[in-house]
Formats: C-alpha cells, sequence, structure tokens
C-alpha cells in the first residue's frame, strides 16, 4: 500500500466515498488543482514521495469513481499494474489498469465498465485498461513476458480483493515463468531496446526511459531480483547478498535523478514524454534548479545525466551477468583457462585470481592488455567487474601517473587488436576516464547543437573505432582508401592517439584545436613516443578540422586552393593521416549527416594534393594546357557520339576559360550535346541521369538575368532538395551556365525514379517567368528555434584580383539561401560559385562573387553588403 505523507488532506476531502458524487468537471478541477500542487512541491520535496503522492491521488479517483458507477457491488476487482502497481506515477504517464474477474461477465455489468473507463477518458486520465479473468491473465501472462511482468507488480485499488489473493500466489509458481526463462526473455529484450538506440547511450537527445543505461535498465535488474528472490525492492537484494550497500546507494541515487528528469519533462512537455529533445532541454534544466543563463545550465544538466547513465549502465551490466551465472549457469558446466598468476578466463569472461590484484593499479589496465591478447575473451566477469569498480574508486590520482601503467597503455594502443574490444570496454567501464583525467573532464560534455549527435567523449570513442576499422581487412570495402592507407603505415598508433586528443580540450574555452595539441604533444612525449611521432600527433590534432573545412567551403578545382591547403599539410605523410583522421571524424559527428558527396569531396582533395605534391608544390600546373586537355578529351566524347564539330566549335567561342578549367571533360560534352540542339527562347535544364561525385547534379543554361539563381534555389527548396554546391558562368553572348549538385532528403543522390523530367520542366517555366520575383523568407521551425545562430558576413582572402569570396553564417532555415540569391540581386552582385555547408543547425555558405562590371568589391562595397546581408537576414 501507498501512502501520501505530503499531499495536503483537503484533496482527498473530495474524493472519499461516503462525500457527494463528483462530475467530471469537479473531477478535472480538481486534478488540475493537484498538478500545480505537484509542481510548485517538486523543488522540495523527495521524488519517490511525490511519484507516490500521483498514484495515490489517482488512487482516490478511481476509488471514487468505482463506487459511483456501482461496481463496489460485483465480483470485480480493479488492480493497478505497470509503472502505477508499483506506486512509481509521474505527472503524464499512462495509468495502466486491470480489472479482474472470476468469470465471464455479463451484459449488466460489461455496460457499468464501459461507463467507468469512459468517465476515465473524460477525466482526461491516459488510461490503459484490459479486463480479464484470472484464467486469462495466466494464459495471455505465459505467453508474453511483457504482459507477465505487469502482473508481478500488480496492487490492489478497490473491488474484491479475494480475486487479487487467488492470483498472486499463481504468478509465483514455476509453472507460470521460471526464474531462467524470466530472465533469459528480459535480458533478450534489453538487447533488442539496446538494438533500437544502436547501442549509444550517448546521444544528445535521450529517451530517459528506454536509453541504455536509462530507467528501464534499472527496472530490469529489479524485475530479475523480483521473479527469482519474490523481492519486492531493490534493497532486498542486498539481503540476498547480489548487491552491496554502496551499490544500492549509488543504483538509488541514479534513479532518483532521472525520475527527476522525467518528471519535469513530463511538465515541460505537458505529455507523456520521454524523448528529452531540444526543444525541452532548456525548460528542464530550469525547473531542476541548473538556472537559466545560455547553454550552460543544460550542459550542466547533460553532463550529469550521461555520467549518470553510464553508472546505470555497468551496474546493469553486473548484475544481470551475476544473476545469469546463478540462474542459469551450472556450476559443472563452467570453463576455466588459467591466463597466469592473476587472471583466468572462466566461460569466456576475464577473472581475477586474487580478490586483492588491484591493490596494484598497474594491474587494472594490465587486464585490458591480456583482453586484447586473448582473442576468445568476450568481456568482464562481474566478480571482477565488481573488484575493479571498487579500485576505481580509491584511487587518488590518474593511473596515467605510474610509469608501468603508461608502458601497458602504449602497448594496448600498439595491439593489433587492442582497440577492439580491450578499448571498448576501458570506455564503457570508465578506465579511459581513470587513466587519463583529461578525458574525464569531457565524458557527457555536451554539444548542444543539430550537427553533433553524440556527447564529446562518445564522439571521440567513435572516431577511434573507426580508425581501427581501416586496419581491419573484412571492412575494406567500406573505406577503400583509409583501409589503404592505415593498412601500409608503419605506426597507426599516432593516428590513434590524435583520435584521442582530438577534441580532448572541447568545453575548455580557448581553441580546442591549439590547447589540445599542447595536450597530446606533452602526452606523446610522457609516453616515450620520438620527437617526430610526437610533434605528428600533435600537428594532426591542431589541424584536425583543415581538410573537412578546405573540402566542404573552398573550391577545391582550383589550383591556388590545392597550393595553399598543400603548404600546410607539406608532404604525403602528413596528407595520409590527415585523410584518415578526417573521415573518421566527419563519419563520427553525425553519422546521418555523412553522405557520398563528402566522401567525394574530401578524396577529390586528397588526390588533387597528391598529385600537386609529386608534381611540385612550386610548380603549379599550367593553366592553357589544363584547358586544351579538358577540350580535347570532351571533343573525343562528343566525336564518338556524331556531333557536329563546327557546331562545338561555335559554342565553345561562347564561352570563357573560367568554363573549361571548372568543369570535367564528361561535363562540357553532355552540356554542349544538349545546348547545341536546344531552342534558346527557352531556358533549358537538365538533371544528371547517373549521380556526379555523390550527387545528383542540375544543369542550367538560360538568358542571363539577375534573379536566376534566387528563383533556382527556392525551387529546389521547395521540392525538398539539399544544395551543397553551385557554378555560375556567364558567357560572351548573354547566357549563363548554372550546374547545382543537390541531394534528397535522406543525403543521396536522386533516383532515376524522382520525377526528373517534371522537375525539369516545372524550373525551365518558373526561370522563364518575367514577374519580379520576391520569396519571402520562411519562418525558421520550433527545432531550430531553440538555437541562437547570430548572422556573420566574413570576407576571405582569394588570389583571383577580378573576384570576392564572402562567407555566411546564419541561423539554417527554408528560404535562406534564396534571400541571400535577392539580397545579391538589389545590390547588382555577380555569383561565381557557391559552397552550401550546413552544421546542424548553422549554415555556413561561402560565394565567389564581383560586381555588376565583374570586378572585385572595394572594401566599403564589402563593409555596405555585409551589413545588408545581416539586417536582412536576421
Amino acid at each position: 500500500m501507498i501512502t501520501h505523507n505530503i499531499v495536503p488532506e483537503h484533496f482527498f476531502d473530495k474524493l472519499s466515498i461516503t462525500s457527494p458524487q463528483l462530475s467530471s468537471r469537479e473531477i478535472c478541477e480538481l486534478s488540475t488543482e493537484f498538478a500545480t500542487w505537484l509542481k510548485d512541491a517538486f523543488i522540495d520535496n523527495d521524488i519517490r514521495d511525490l511519484l507516490a503522492a500521483r498514484a495515490f491521488f489517482v488512487d482516490a479517483i478511481l476509488q471514487k469513481l468505482w463506487c459511483q458507477h456501482h461496481l463496489d457491488e460485483y465480483q470485480i476487482s480493479l488492480v493497478a499494474v505497470g509503472g502505477y502497481g508499483r506506486g512509481e506515477l509521474h505527472p503524464q504517464s499512462d495509468v495502466d489498469i486491470l480489472l479482474l474477474t472470476q468469470n465471464d461477465i455479463d451484459i449488466s455489468l460489461e455496460s457499468k465498465i464501459s461507463n467507468f473507463i469512459t468517465q476515465l477518458w473524460d477525466i482526461k486520465l491516459d488510461i490503459g485498461h484490459s479486463v480479464r479473468s484470472i484464467k486469462e491473465c495466466l494464459k495471455q501472462a505465459v505467453k508474453d513476458v511483457t504482459v507477465a511482468t505487469n502482473l508481478m507488480e500488480m496492487r490492489q485499488v478497490a473491488g474484491n480483493v479475494s480475486l487479487t489473493q487467488q492470483l498472486l500466489p499463481l504468478l509465483n509458481e514455476d509453472v507460470f515463468w521460471t526464474s531462467e526463462k524470466f530472465f533469459i526473455a528480459k535480458y533478450q529484450e534489453q538487447n533488442k531496446r539496446h538494438q533500437q538506440y544502436r547501442g549509444a547511450a550517448y546521444t544528445l537527445e535521450p529517451n530517459l526511459k528506454a536509453n541504455p543505461g536509462g530507467l528501464r535498465d534499472v527496472q530490469t535488474i529489479a524485475w530479475v531480483a523480483k521473479r527469482h528472490f519474490q523481492a519486492d525492492s531493490l534493497e532486498e537484494l542486498v539481503e540476498h547478498g547480489y548487491l552491496y550497500p554502496n551499490e544500492l546507494f549509488e543504483l538509488l541515487e541514479a534513479q532518483d535523478y532521472l525520475w527527476r528528469m522525467r518528471f519535469a519533462l513530463h511538465f515541460v512537455a505537458n505529455r507523456s514524454e520521454n524523448r528529452l529533445l531540444f526543444d525541452y532541454q532548456t525548460d528542464v534544466a530550469k525547473m531542476m534548479g541548473f538556472g537559466d543563463e545560455g547553454k550552460a545550465p543544460v550542459e550542466r544538466m547533460m553532463k550529469r545525466f550521461f555520467r549518470i547513465i553510464a553508472r546505470v549502465a555497468e551496474l546493469n551490466t553486473m548484475l544481470l551477468q551475476h544473476f545469469e551465472q546463478a540462474i542459469i549457469t551450472k556450476p559443472e558446466e563452467k570453463t576455466t583457462t588459467i591466463i597466469n598468476d592473476d587472471f583466468e578466463l572462466v566461460d569466456k569472461l576475464i577473472n581475477t585470481r586474487n580478490d586483492r590484484i588491484f591493490m596494484r593499479p598497474a594491474k587494472m589496465i594490465e587486464m585490458f592488455l591480456i583482453i586484447a591478447q586473448e582473442p576468445s575473451t568476450k568481456g568482464i566477469h562481474s566478480h571482477t567487474l565488481r573488484l575493479m569498480r571498487n579500485a576505481r574508486r580509491r584511487l587518488i590520482s590518474g593511473l596515467i601517473d605510474y610509469a608501468e601503467c603508461r608502458r601497458i597503455f602504449m602497448a594496448i594502443i600498439r595491439h593489433p587488436r587492442g582497440l577492439g574490444l580491450a578499448f571498448n570496454l576501458m570506455h564503457k567501464h570508465s578506465i579511459l576516464s581513470s587513466y587519463l583525467p583529461l578525458w574525464r573532464s569531457i565524458v557527457g560534455q555536451m554539444q548542444f547543437d543539430l550537427f553533433h549527435a553524440y556527447s564529446v567523449d562518445e564522439h571521440s570513442y567513435r572516431v577511434i573505432k573507426n580508425l581501427y576499422q581501416f586496419s581491419l581487412k573484412e571492412h575494406n570495402h567500406k573505406f577503400p582508401l583509409c583501409s589503404k592507407i592505415v593498412q601500409k603505415i608503419r605506426k597507426p598508433e599516432v593516428l590513434y592517439l590524435a583520435g584521442i586528443f582530438h577534441d580532448i580540450a572541447k568545453g575548455r574555452g580557448g581553441d580546442h584545436a591549439e590547447l589540445g595539441a599542447i595536450d597530446a604533444l606533452d602526452f606523446c612525449l610522457a609516453h616515450g613516443l620520438n620527437k617526430h611521432d610526437s610533434n605528428m600527433v600533435s600537428w594532426l590534432v591542431e589541424n584536425h578540422l583543415l581538410m573537412s573545412v578546405t573540402a566542404q567551403r573552398r573550391d577545391i578545382s582550383d589550383e591556388n586552393v590545392i597550393k595553399t591547403f598543400g603548404e600546410i599539410v607539406r608532404d604525403e605523410a602528413h596528407l595520409n593521416y590527415l585523410y584518415c583522421l578526417t573521415v573518421a571524424d566527419m563519419r563520427a559527428t553525425n553519422e546521418s549527416l555523412w553522405n557520398g558527396w563528402k566522401a567525394n569531396l574530401l578524396e577529390d582533395l586528397y588526390f588533387n594534393t597528391l598529385r600537386a605534391f609529386r608534381h611540385g608544390l612550386e610548380k603549379p600546373v599550367e593553366i592553357r594546357s589544363k584547358i586544351r586537355e579538358n577540350q580535347q578529351q570532351a571533343r573525343d566524347i562528343l566525336n564518338e557520339i556524331s556531333i557536329d564539330k563546327e557546331k562545338v566549335k561555335g559554342l565553345w567561342g561562347e564561352f570563357s576559360v573560367d568554363y573549361f578549367l571548372r568543369y570535367a571533360p564528361e561535363q562540357i560534352a553532355r552540356h554542349s550535346q544538349h545546348i547545341i540542339d536546344h531552342d534558346r527562347s527557352n531556358p533549358l535544364v537538365l538533371i544528371s541521369p547517373k549521380p556526379y561525385r555523390g550527387g545528383t547534379e542540375v544543369f542550367i543554361f538560360t538568358k542571363e538575368k539577375s534573379d536566376t539563381f534566387a528563383r533556382t534555389v527556392t525551387f529546389l527548396g521547395m521540392k525538398k532538395l539539399s544544395i551543397h554546391d553551385a557554378k555560375i558562368i556567364t558567357t560572351k553572348t548573354g547566357y549563363t551556365v548554372n550546374t547545382f549538385i543537390v541531394l534528397d532528403g535522406r543525403g543521396k543522390p536522386l533516383k532515376e525514379n524522382y520525377h526528373v523530367e517534371e522537375i525539369c520542366k516545372a524550373l525551365a517555366e518558373r526561370l522563364s517567368q518575367d514577374e519580379v520575383f520576391d520569396q519571402p523568407i520562411i519562418s525558421p521551425s520550433k527545432h531550430i528555434k531553440e538555437f541562437r545562430v547570430p548572422s556573420k558576413v566574413n570576407f576571405i582572402k582569394l588570389h583571383a584580383k577580378s573576384r570576392t569570396m564572402i562567407e555566411i553564417i546564419a541561423l539554417d532555415r527554408p528560404g535562406l539561401l534564396s534571400k541571400i540569391g535577392q539580397i545579391f540581386q538589389r545590390e547588382k552582385i555577380n555569383i561565381h560559385s557557391a559552397k552550401i555547408t550546413t552544421f546542424g543547425e548553422k549554415a555556413d555558405d561561402v560565394f565567389t562573387i564581383s560586381t555588376i562590371d565583374g570586378n572585385a568589391l572595394t572594401q566599403q562595397e564589402k563593409e555596405a553588403l555585409a551589413e545588408k546581408l545581416t539586417q536582412e537576414i536576421d
């Protein structure tokens, strides 16, 4: 029976079964008043009391209505099940009830039950209900472990007590669910749930209930214990010796924190919500007392959350394995393999042979080296995990302070399997944090944006795992170039250490790449790396963003861009390491944002730079010879399909040399083939039938108009296509050649059945219209509005004297590109190229522009344009 120690008595005066009947409206008013009290009580009261208080309040409502509908006159029982049965009822949680009968119900009772349930809906209770006899309950529960679990938590609320008393003993019989069967079912259920979250506990919009390490993982421990020991609480596990008092305290502390978050989330979302979306995080943090000054409260709340779920996940792993060994594994079935005097494998789980072994801190690290050395190892034995947890707490300083630990750590990093299971377990069980205090500072560090999908430590861990995958031949088909490079380099540990340190300084303030480079250099020298390797790791950390920025924001077909990039990179060795680190980093930031277009950009930059190194950076490619080569190759393609040579010559005479530099021979041939026979009174629009560099090319040839760019980007945006690259070239005869690289909503090139002909026709019609085009900017979505991205305009140094490069950073939103295009149009600015990059909620677009006369902008013109852009975009 639950109590309501903290609830004012007046809430229950009207709900007494002896008081006058209440209408649905009166109960709704009382419920609203109670919800207000519950929210006000959140600050000063224990969360367990608040959950019990709501359950008790709902009990009182149900008991009142039970009598008002005269259901107390029948042989039927009202039973709370699930979370409501446990007396843990959050503000908007479902109220799960069972109406338990002895036999089938008659029409009269069925009508009363129907009216009762209808009124529960009328009073806005989110009811989940079932009407079953005792026999039906048992039949359903035997078939479905979820039904069985709900019944195990049943609690009498109203009605005939004898029915509940008849059912309860039957649920404890082995015919119902044996401990072994129940454990296996719940363990499989948990594994399946974890897989739905891709095993990632550290996503930035977690599900408080279902996430690995979340509330459901605590409940799974309790359910298994309840079935095996008939234990009604986690406290009873201490009596049975399965949980130590300090572990019980840790588990309850974690549960209370998660409960408080979920409780606040329900009030903020005003519905039964378990996903802590960005929309809610600021208000939840404020309600929980973390403050309301910008992002800092959310970061503090989430950092604690991530550390809490790591502890829950570890306790869950340890205790469920402990249960498995007690419930399922028979002593005679155990297989033990002695490794050395200190460790053994028990059923492929590493176990200590001496309970005092971790009194020597180096043994904690040595255990992970043994895991790498013993390929049959599947994990850590629960007994050893408990010893390790206790030893970890006793550490006064980081394990890095011990010379023996440093030697063993580098042995793990250098071992061919060191970054496999051994590193996974070091990360999962906080040994990496215990070894490296700098890593501990990024554990749970939030990145409050839509670009990063994980906390800093989880992202860094995934970078390292990506790098390790490159070393494994079974992944060659996924990452052929990275695999080829990593499997050839002599010292992959340089790459792994760069992965560990590349974001280690995030959250400290200042440039995290520069600060991390200093940390990396100190670490490498302290761990015995020579000066060359140490400098390489430090350089990689300092420049880990260089390649992604260059590929996504610069024109990598420009020899000057390649020369500048190559001068920073210096040689092939640095290029190889940087390329692999960049791919691993970009893929680990947000898997949903990695696509073939980005992969091809990086690969093109890699090969263009490699070619420049081998040719000599001081010897740039001769422009005239490159133009001649592109033209000849395009001519050969056109000759194969019998295109008139004189027509080709005439068309090419309209183009500036810039066109033949910026397009590949295949593109030049394709454009020429279609332009030659086209009626120029209408725009020509083509969509490439095959992907181009991981994207789809939209080609436009039309009479020059100042609003062509704005009209095109608006139209493509309406079709839910994202633009990543644009080139605009004006011919000598007053036409423009425009190409846009687009991807669909999944970040993929357009499929053949994407209504290509319809899109081409509709875009051509849009471009041929004469009326003034003015597309209003669309308000950002609610999701985006949670973020603040002040608009900024920067001008980037450019080698071309007749061009200006401008970078525009703004909050991403529908119609942003169109708005920028309109401003350029009004200010009489010509666009020559665009690199469109979105980092979550932030758009970072780079344009190469000139004045209407084809000149670079003066300083005065730059300032005026920057002011106009920031004013109108904001």
